[in-house]
């Protein structure tokens, strides 16, 4: 605040106060804002200023003897909602010479930053808020002579809403987003990563995929980088590094005519190049001059990591007998990493992949149970529950285990057949019977330091895992990690890490050293959720309970048995079997946990529980679509709100359906044209460094759909989700294909309404999935996964990314990629 200097009594040309209301004279505002002598210099134009304008003007002790102070405003005061880019437009003239200086304070509300605020135009963010709340800002003018001015301006923020028109359904084959947000194509399949690498030709010639882009983009994290370095910075939103997994591969595009066969075996370059299309991609990304992202081609971080990349396993399975191979004998070393599907970022700025679907590779004949069973018949009930039984030969995907190799002594093609060799050593060590145990871990990765070795944390379980989400960091409470197992009637784990969390972590000098401490000691739990609203983490420790060698149905041998085959742990402690547990993801502020639920087919009417609630018919193109073919978001909150609890409170909070079902037992969220959905798959909070992810984080969730497509490709809404328990419980009716009827009782949150809405429909045939933004919130990373992946070469059914400029309208083979989305004012995405 200026003082405003008086040098002699206030003028007063007033004789009889007659209005005895509280309001001030004119005297006591001009004495307030205005000296004697002031009057005098300015005359009658600045005494009204002063009574009625927008202007406050200093003393002039410093002032040239008949100068006047600047004339300035500050705009109109405005009304906004949190995250909104907001411009305060000020100006100021002198009529007695040049304005030498103006600059824009703030003076009350919650801080925000300044942009340009020496200038007449200064922007900032709105901040999130709970409740409406002003913001006072002052504008102040110096002249030539030291004299100053001000006016100051309100913004009345409001809580964030979605301030976009949803996007409407579409079968095109372009992403599309709301108006005022731009699209840019970023690194797609076959992009070099290296600079001598070649630009990608996409008519299936091109080999070399360690240094490229790899295939089937999916979960992804974005790590700062400081500016002109190569070390972290975590707030750095222009400079970064994108690390993203590559789940699958669309074969038939990869190669000239798809893949192939010579008597009977894969070629060895196919076959290589199919594997090096899996992994992880580290690449460094840039925000150039002119706002527009690109990757760093020559980039020296850059990496790719594959099923072929060295691996070091930790934790309490590390050297067990069933991780022995003939290639680690000592069962410490692994061989890469496949199907990785969703991620993990974690506080100490590493990240975690996760190995799903990684059962459907390996070779396994209908000989091989009975040579398992003359020595260990225990592991054959293992290989059943994970999806490794044999009724028929199973060649596993892509036939890897046929290659014979030019190099006669590599085992990188043999590892994918794991039948017993009767005459090798019993413990593993002489064939590659326990290679399927070396998969299904989370995988951790420094994407700072190119020359690390990934390291499989085993206290985190084998199964398929989707995702491996931290809890919010709270100092001195242990960490936990929540995570799904990929496949229908599966179960949601979570792992309590033994080491209460420092804060002084969280910028590690040794990032994998720090994941040692937190990832290879602890406690894994398997979630049972009540019919009551409450649940029940159980935990998967040796000894306890029925996980003993006593167990009938499977002999459990130490804890790194228990952890190898969490699945079967989970069953015998009586978990809740969920509708295809798939991403986690944790609400910054309230530490709320949200499961997508992706769909599934084998539920019955007999079968359904309070968390997985419902069984109907959702006909598509004249066929029947039983179970629960849409999906739901189930979400929890810890007991205490802390991650170190052991029970906690659950609701659903939305329930895929097409707008067009029934509302009483199926359409139980109420959507509409702007928000129905089907198969949630992605899911990720906005992060807490930026509006977006403070107070009401936005959630966005992403779709994996099949049934839903005949009226739209994949999508993905965006969300402000209200809080476990805003809703009530509810009774539905669900009804059998012939019309029998069974009622269930389950908790629905509140319906979402407006807070749920189409943010972006993607191309033709893709997966939306993987997202992360810049620490600032105002580019948004996405994946676009598969596109066209029903075509072959010779008949393509999609040709994006080509697509998105219009320029290429079938021709183009199509890819998966990252895309960038920003907003055209530069505002944060979403709000």
């Amino acid at each position: 605040m200026h003082d405003i200097l008086s040098f002699d009594e206030p003028y007063c040309d007033g004789g009889i106060d007659t209005n005895r209301s509280t309001g001030p004279t004119l005297a006591d505002i001009v004495d307030s804002r205005y000296s004697r002598r002031q009057t005098m210099f300015g005359g009658v134009s600045a005494l009204t200023m002063a009574a009625l304008g927008t202007t406050l003007l200093s003393g002039c002790g410093s002032d040239a003897e008949g100068n006047s102070p600047p004339t300035v405003t500050a705009g109109q005061s405005a009304a906004t909602t949190s995250g909104k880019l907001v411009t305060l437009a000020g100006t100021a003239s002198d009529p007695g010479g040049s304005v030498s200086s103006t600059i824009w304070t703030q003076l009350s509300g919650p801080t925000v930053t300044l942009t340009n605020s020496g200038t007449p135009s200064a922007t900032f963010i709105a901040p999130a808020v709970a409740t409406t709340t002003p913001l006072v800002f002052r504008f102040t003018a110096t002249d030539g002579f030291g004299a100053t001015a001000t006016a100051d301006s309100t913004i009345t923020v409001a809580p964030a809403t979605l301030d976009f028109t949803a996007v409407p359904k579409s079968l095109a084959d372009v992403v599309a987003v709301p108006s005022g947000y731009t699209v840019t194509i970023l690194y797609r399949l076959g992009d070099p990563i290296t600079a001598s690498t070649t630009a990608f030709a996409n008519d299936g010639s091109d080999s070399g995929f360690s240094a490229r882009a790899g295939d089937h983009h999916d979960g992804m994290s974005y790590f700062g980088l400081l500016a002109g370095a190569n070390t972290p910075d975590a707030n750095n939103s222009s400079r970064g590094l994108l690390v993203m997994n590559h789940e699958n591969i669309t074969a038939a595009y990869l190669h000239p005519n798809g893949q192939t066969l010579v008597g009977g075996a894969r070629p060895e370059a196919e076959a290589l190049k199919e594997m090096e299309c899996h992994g992880v991609s580290v690449v460094e990304i840039a925000k150039g001059t002119t706002g527009a992202w690109a990757y760093v081609q020559n980039s020296v971080l850059n990496r790719r990591i594959t099923p072929l990349t060295p691996m070091q396993f930790n934790g309490p399975v590390r050297g067990a007998a069933l991780l022995r191979t003939r290639f680690s004998t000592d069962g410490t070393r692994g061989r890469g990493t496949i199907n990785n599907c969703a991620n993990g970022l974690m506080p100490w700025g590493t990240y975690t992949t996760c190995e799903e679907n990684w059962a459907g590779y390996f070779r396994r004949d209908t000989t091989d149970d009975a040579v398992r069973a003359a020595t260990a018949p225990r592991t054959v009930v293992a290989l059943n529950r994970y999806g490794l039984a044999v009724t028929t030969n199973r060649p596993g995907n892509n036939r890897w285990s046929t290659v014979t190799p030019a190099d006669a002594t590599s085992t990188l093609y043999s590892r994918w057949n794991i039948n017993a060799v009767a005459s090798a050593a019993a413990d593993g060590s002489g064939d590659f019977r326990n290679e399927a145990n070396q998969f299904g871990w989370v995988v951790e990765i420094d994407p700072y330091l190119p020359t690390s070795t990934p390291r499989k944390r085993t206290a985190l379980g084998r199964m398929n895992h989707e995702g491996c989400w931290p809890s919010v960091p709270v100092a001195g409470r242990r960490l936990a990690f929540y995570m799904g197992d990929d496949a229908q009637n599966e179960y949601l784990y979570k792992f309590v890490s033994a080491t209460p969390w420092s804060s002084a972590d969280a910028t590690p000098t040794d990032r994998l050293a720090t994941g040692d401490k937190y990832l290879d000691a602890g406690t894994l739990y398997v979630a049972r959720f009540d019919a009551t609203g409450a649940g029940v983490w159980l935990p998967l420790v040796f000894g306890q309970g029925p996980l003993t060698a006593a167990n009938a149905a499977y002999p459990f041998a130490d804890q790194a048995d228990v952890l190898a085959n969490a699945r079967l742990a989970g069953d015998a402690l009586g978990a809740t079997r969920m509708d295809r547990p798939e991403w986690t993801a944790v609400n910054p502020q309230t530490g709320e946990v949200y499961l997508t639920l992706t769909n599934n087919s084998s539920r019955t009417l007999a079968g359904t529980d309070a968390a997985n609630p419902r069984y109907y018919n959702d006909p598509k193109n004249g066929a029947a679509q039983r179970g629960n073919p849409n999906g739901h978001i189930i979400r929890l909150r810890e007991t205490g709100d802390t991650s170190e609890a052991t029970t906690f409170r659950w609701d659903i909070y939305a329930f895929g359906a097409g707008s067009d079902l029934n509302p009483a037992n199926i359409n139980l969220s109420g959507l509409d044209a702007t928000n129905d959905f089907s198969s949630p798959d992605g899911l990720w909070f906005s992060r807490a460094t930026n509006p977006t992810g403070q107070v009401n984080p936005l959630l966005w969730i992403q779709t994996d759909d099949g049934a839903f497509t005949d009226q739209t490709n994949c999508m993905m809404l965006a969300a402000l989700p209200g809080t476990v328990g805003d809703g009530a419980a509810r009774t539905i009716v669900n009804l059998g294909a012939d019309d029998s009827t069974r009622s269930q009782s389950t908790f629905i949150g509140k319906a979402p309404g407006g807070t749920l809405r189409r943010f972006l429909v993607g191309p033709k045939e893709c997966e939306i999935t993987g997202v992360d933004s810049t620490p600032d919130g105002r580019a948004l990373f996405v994946n676009i996964q598969h596109p066209g992946e029903g075509g072959t070469p010779a008949a393509i059914s999609s040709s994006w990314p080509a697509t998105q400029t219009g320029a290429t309208t079938g021709s183009a083979r199509p890819r998966s990629a990252t895309i960038v989305i920003t907003r055209n004012d530069g505002g944060l995405i979403g709000l």
